[in-house]
């Protein structure tokens, strides 16, 4: 302020001055002078005053601690050749925080149940170290692998990976390996027989590998085989240690029927019965459609439904709801519906017509019986037609019964 004064008086002084003897060109000179000489010295001040500020603002900018930051010596870590007996394996990666702030590991989770992860609980200051611990289970797991560890903290970055890999060697494979499935002193690979898909008219065979564990021979036979299976056993006794197979034909015509079906066959050991030896033999009878031409497809029915799912809503338990599933050919040739099945006793199913015309329609009427039901409930009908792109479909009923 005091230089705006002086400034002041100067400039009273010079007009003074000129209405004595200066001429009014040299009064405008002066005047310029002036003008120049005051911006400039404020120029001068306002450059001041921004650098001050700047310097202000580094000084506590600096000064103010920095975040914490995790740094990870490694974050892939090779196990090399580990066996599968050999029990677990572990290893540490090492961290350093390489901010100011304490550093806090929030979780740490691994990509399988095979991984165990452990981790530093406690805050970790600035420039000291912590770890994450991964820990390798390779039981039942032979062959290559790569897991993957997610780190999340509150540090920079506040997500990372880390990485273990390596190979696990395979374990000498024991006799309950290779055979699982133990019956009345014999074992199998397997107590399920499955022919998967098999075209109605077919015939195909199958057949499960045995051996003999006890220490007397061995005579299995077969009891409740239905008309369309033939199984019997390659050789029919087995001596101590022998090896076997059990040979099956299934013979899809005698069968009748369509989609997955499943049957129980018993095993007789040494002539005695036992319901726990029983033998699944499961297979899907389906048209196979793979050899149809273009006309063929072209010429072939096609089942469109106006709806796939019901929701009844909410029902008290013992009450019924039912709902009519609408379906239309719009193929051209007739629709057969081969097979309508419940997945549930609870649901009662009645198509009223079992062969539709093309641009006929037909309704498949489903009762959902609620009595002893309680919560939410999903029940399934399986549709099984001769449309070759749909020749199964899926309808389901939901809802909830309340007591």
């Amino acid at each position: 302020m005091p230089f705006f004064v002086e400034q002041h008086r100067r400039a009273v002084f010079i007009l003074r001055y000129f209405k004595v003897s200066g001429t009014i060109l040299e009064m405008k000179s002066v005047l310029f002078y002036f003008e120049l000489n005051v911006l400039f010295k404020f120029y001068e001040m306002k450059k001041f005053l921004v650098l001050s500020l700047f310097s202000i603002y580094g000084v506590l900018a600096y000064s103010q601690p920095s975040k914490p930051a995790l740094s990870f010596g490694e974050q892939i870590f090779d196990f090399g050749e580990i066996k599968e007996d050999g029990g677990m394996v572990s290893h540490e990666f090492k961290f350093v925080n390489t901010g100011d702030q304490p550093l806090v590991i929030h979780h740490v989770r691994a990509s399988c149940g095979c991984t165990t992860p452990d981790w530093t609980r406690r805050p970790v200051q600035g420039g000291k170290e912590g770890f994450v611990k991964v820990t390798f289970d390779p039981r039942n797991r032979p062959g290559n692998f790569n897991k993957s560890i997610s780190v999340s903290s509150n540090g920079e970055p506040s997500n990372m990976v880390l990485r273990v890999t390596g190979k696990v060697l395979p374990r000498e494979r024991t006799i309950e390996d290779i055979y699982p499935r133990e019956m009345g002193g014999i074992r199998m690979t397997s107590s399920h027989l499955s022919f998967t898909r098999i075209a109605p008219d077919a015939v195909k065979n199958e057949q499960l590998e045995v051996i003999n564990t006890s220490g007397e021979p061995i005579k299995v036979t077969f009891d409740r085989v239905p008309e369309h299976i033939q199984i019997h056993m390659e050789p029919q006794t087995l001596k101590p240690g022998e090896k076997g197979v059990i040979e099956a034909t299934y013979n899809a015509a005698l069968k009748k029927d369509w989609g997955f079906v499943v049957d129980q066959v018993y095993l007789n050991i040494n002539g005695k019965s036992d319901y726990n030896n029983r033998l699944s033999v499961s297979a899907t009878i389906e048209e196979d459609y793979s050899t149809y031409t273009a006309q063929q497809m072209a010429l072939a029915p096609d089942i469109q439904f106006k709806d796939k799912v019901f929701d009844f809503g909410e029902i008290k338990q013992g009450a019924r709801a039912e709902h009519a599933f609408e379906l239309t050919n719009q193929g051209k040739s007739d629709l057969i519906l081969r097979k309508v099945k419940a997945s549930c006793g609870c649901t009662a199913i009645e198509p009223d017509k079992m062969i539709i015309k093309p641009g006929e329609s037909a309704k498949i009427v489903a009762v959902f019986n609620s009595r002893g039901m309680n919560g939410r409930q999903n029940k399934s009908v399986t549709v099984y037609s001769n449309d070759p792109k749909k020749s199964t479909i899926l309808l389901r009923l939901t809802g909830t019964v309340v007591q």
